[in-house]
C-alpha cells in the first residue's frame, strides 16, 4: 500500500492550492492560451490518474478477486512486491473513499452530458422556429449559419451534428464583412478545438468536487483561455483591429468595457487584442508543453516501479 499512499502525496501536492495558483497568476498564459489549456488538462489528467492507479492497487489489495485478475500474467516476485498479501483497517476504507470518488466523478460527467443534449435539443428546436431565411447568398459564402430575428447583436456556435453559427440580425446590420468574419472564425476555432467538451469536463469537475482548488481553477481557467485561444485564431486570419472591433459591436450594449466582473473579461480581451502581447519562442513553446505530456506518466512510473524492480 505504500505505492497507494505516493500517489495520494502526487494527488495532494497537484490538487492543492499553491499549483493551480501559481497556474492561474503565470503571466504566459495570457501570452500562449493553447499552451495553458493544455497544461491544466496534463494537471487534471495526473490528478485523475493517480487517484484511478490507487483504487486499482487498492481494491487488489482488499480483494482477491481484484488481485487476481489485475496481477493475473505477473509472476509471484511481482506481486509480492507491491505487498498486498494483507490490507489494514485504513487500506480498506482508503478504497472504499476513492470508490465513492470515482462513482461521484461518473454521475456528475454523466449529468452534465445529460444536461448538455437536453439543452442542445431544446436551443435548436427553439431557434428553428424564430429563425426567418437566410439573405441571399450570405450560406454559401460564410458556411452554415442560422440567422435569428433579434435586435440585440449577438453570435454564437451551437455544437452538434451539424455545427451551426448563429447571428442575430441586429449582428448582421452592425458588423462589416471584415467583423462578421473575424466572428464565424472565432466560433469556428471553438468547434475545431472542441473547446465545447473541454467546459463541459470543467465544469462538472469543478461542480462534483467544490473543495478541490485545482479542479476550480481549471473551470475558471478554462472558460478564460479558450476565449483568448478564439480570438488569437480569428485574430491571425482577420487582424488584431477587425477582431477588437468585432468584440465590442457584439457586446457594447452588455457594456464590454464596464468593470463589472461579470464583463471583467470582454474588457481584458478587447485591450489584449488591441495591444497583442508577444508569444513566447517557439522552443519555450515545445518544452513547456513536452514537460507537460510528461506530468501524467508521474501515476505510471509510481504504479509500475515495484513491478519493474522485482523483474530486474
Amino acid at each position: 500500500m505504500t505505492v497507494c499512499l505516493l500517489l495520494l502525496s502526487v494527488v495532494a501536492l497537484t490538487a492543492a492550492v499553491p499549483a493551480p495558483r501559481a497556474l492561474t497568476r503565470a503571466e504566459w498564459t495570457e501570452r500562449e492560451p493553447v499552451v495553458a489549456l493544455w497544461v491544466w488538462q496534463c494537471l487534471v489528467a495526473t490528478v485523475l490518474l493517480c487517484c484511478l492507479t490507487a483504487l486499482v492497487l487498492g481494491a487488489a489489495a482488499v480483494f482477491h478477486t481484484v488481485r487476481d485478475h489485475v496481477f493475473a500474467p505477473a509472476p509471484p516476485a511481482v506481486t509480492a512486491a507491491y505487498d498486498l498479501s494483507t490490507a489494514p483497517v485504513w487500506a480498506v476504507a482508503l478504497t472504499l473513499l476513492l470508490a465513492c470518488g470515482a462513482a461521484w466523478t461518473t454521475a456528475m460527467l454523466a449529468r452534465e452530458l445529460a444536461e448538455v443534449r437536453r439543452s442542445r435539443g431544446q436551443a435548436r428546436a427553439h431557434l428553428r422556429e424564430r429563425a426567418p431565411d437566410l439573405p441571399a447568398g450570405l450560406s454559401a459564402a460564410r458556411g452554415p449559419m442560422l440567422v435569428l430575428e433579434d435586435e440585440y447583436p449577438d453570435a454564437w456556435w451551437m455544437p452538434g451534428h451539424p455545427p451551426q453559427l448563429v447571428v442575430t440580425t441586429g449582428a448582421l446590420r452592425r458588423l462589416t464583412g471584415r467583423q462578421l468574419d473575424a466572428v464565424l472564425t472565432h466560433e469556428r476555432g471553438h468547434a475545431r478545438a472542441h473547446h465545447d467538451w473541454l467546459l463541459h469536463l470543467s465544469t462538472a469537475l469543478a461542480t462534483g468536487f467544490p473543495g478541490v482548488p485545482l479542479f476550480a481553477h481549471f473551470c475558471d481557467q478554462t472558460h478564460r483561455l479558450v476565449e483568448l485561444a478564439a480570438d488569437d485564431t480569428a485574430s491571425r486570419r482577420c487582424g488584431h483591429l477587425t477582431t477588437a472591433l468585432a468584440l465590442i459591436e457584439l457586446n457594447q450594449h452588455r457594456g464590454v468595457l464596464s468593470c463589472a466582473s461579470s464583463h471583467r473579461l470582454l474588457g481584458e480581451r478587447v485591450d489584449r487584442l488591441l495591444e497583442p502581447p508577444p508569444r513566447l519562442l517557439r522552443r519555450h513553446r515545445a518544452l513547456t508543453t513536452t514537460v507537460a505530456a510528461l506530468v501524467p506518466l508521474l501515476p505510471l512510473l509510481i504504479t509500475f516501479a515495484p513491478g519493474l524492480t522485482a523483474l530486474a
